[in-house]
């Protein structure tokens, strides 16, 4: 996968309050269908710490700012991000990579 200069490639680390791990594991996972379904979408895949259980990690990319924007604003992200503050033990964490290789 070649990303062109405008693609926008990430991992969200999203780390649960004790007792609010599977809380969090179901809010984000409502997420993945029907952000895989927006029309500026090309990844976004969940992961959980093996070792740190309530540590999580989301996989995303997205065909440009404009795309990230549109998911920032839908009405599914905008219910989670409102839940938030209850569910993460520190304020999300959004890594912006650079891809190197193919």
């Amino acid at each position: 996968m070649n990303t062109s200069s405008n693609e926008l490639v990430s991992i969200a680390v999203l780390k649960a309050k004790a007792g609010k791990e599977q809380a969090l594991k179901e809010e984000l996972l409502t997420l993945i269908e029907p952000t895989r379904a927006e029309p500026g979408n090309l990844d976004y895949v969940l992961f959980e710490q093996r070792d740190e259980q309530g540590t999580f990690y989301m996989r995303e990319a997205f065909r440009d700012q404009a795309a990230l924007d549109a998911h920032f604003s839908m009405p599914y992200f905008q219910r989670f991000a409102a839940t938030a503050d209850d569910l993460l033990q520190e304020p999300l964490q959004l890594i912006f990579l650079e891809q190197v290789s193919a």
